[in-house]
């Protein structure tokens, strides 16, 4: 149900003020004609006559009419209200961590099988207005498909993804931003490029460069993606407790919550944790509605036009047939 958020010309409620008077005068003109009535010097005449008229009911066509006015201008006034509406101008970069920290099994059966699955989930339920492209990255970062409404080529693309060393995670940024901005030239038209959004999913733990605010580093190309209007929605996946076999030894790669708060920070986005599979789905799924739907304003004045016209309407109707007159 649609509520009520502002109104484009609050100032005809000035009308209000003319219902009102209109609304007085009736009650003053009743008051007048029954002092007028009690003139009568036989009072058991009078009664006899009063009882034979209209009772309360009368005033039922009067009443009405006030309501009509008052809705017919809430309807002048411009009432409107808020509305979710799919999206049909928009670019989504699905950017995959898939350094050999994601093969840990502290989410099962591994973090990057479970990422997959939640990332084909995604991209089915966006909505079909929204443009998914898809990176993947760990020494290096690679466009796996461009930014396309082909849902079938996204998920082809994710079940594609491999694990490979190190952890480039500016890199994937960076590669992500540049698909933006090519696929925006292409399809900008007057209205310019689509808004975009990059959706990062790692477990925060850069290697290469070392340093976040290196020229390469997250932090560093984070910024970048503010400048553009390009926000990141960062979503940290896996737990304290992971681990890998690297040569036959155990090696910890615990989840830098941390560092990806800081890129979602610095690039005007959203942080998401997501410790299990279950949480990435429910992650994956508050993204698609946020990114899938924009809040519009949009004229609500209709039901108020058509309940003041069917009030009106009423009035008339009830005067016309019971009391032989218009209110």
């Amino acid at each position: 149900m649609l509520s009520l958020t502002g109104f484009t010309a609050p100032w005809w409620f000035l009308l209000l003020f003319v219902v009102a008077g209109l609304v007085a005068g009736y009650v003053w003109a009743m008051r007048r004609a029954r002092r007028d009535t009690l003139k009568f010097s036989n009072l058991a005449v009078l009664d006899r006559v009063a009882s034979g008229r209209q009772g309360w009911w009368k005033h039922v066509p009067p009443a009405l009419l006030g309501v009509a006015l008052i809705m017919l201008t809430v309807a002048l006034a411009g009432p409107t209200a808020e509305q979710r509406i799919p999206r049909n101008r928009a670019t989504v970069m699905l950017t995959i961590d898939v350094s050999l920290s994601m093969k840990a099994t502290d989410v099962e059966p591994n973090r990057l099988e479970a990422a997959k699955v939640a990332a084909k989930e995604f991209a089915d339920k966006l909505t079909p207005g929204i443009n998914l492209g898809l990176v993947s990255f760990a020494g290096t970062a690679t466009v796996l498909v461009m930014p396309t409404t082909d849902r079938a080529s996204v998920k082809q693309g994710i079940d594609s993804l491999k694990l490979a060393e190190a952890t480039a995670t500016g890199d994937g940024i960076n590669a992500s931003m540049q698909a933006i901005d090519s696929f925006g030239k292409m399809v900008g038209g007057p209205a310019g490029a689509p808004p975009a959004r990059i959706v990062l999913m790692a477990d925060g733990g850069q290697t290469i460069p070392r340093e976040m605010d290196a020229p390469r580093g997250a932090y560093t190309k984070a910024g970048e993606a503010k400048k553009s209007g390009i926000p990141i929605s960062t979503i940290s996946f896996g737990t304290k407790h992971g681990s890998i076999e690297i040569e036959g030894e155990q090696e910890w790669v615990e989840v830098d919550d941390e560092a990806m708060q800081e890129i979602a920070r610095l690039s005007g986005g959203e942080f998401h944790k997501a410790a299990s599979a279950e949480q990435l789905r429910e992650v994956y799924d508050t993204l698609g509605e946020q990114i899938g739907y924009e809040t519009k304003h949009t004229d609500a004045s209709k039901p108020w036009l058509v309940l003041g016209t069917l009030c009106a309407i009423i009035a008339a109707g009830i005067s016309l047939f019971a009391g032989r007159r218009l209110p």
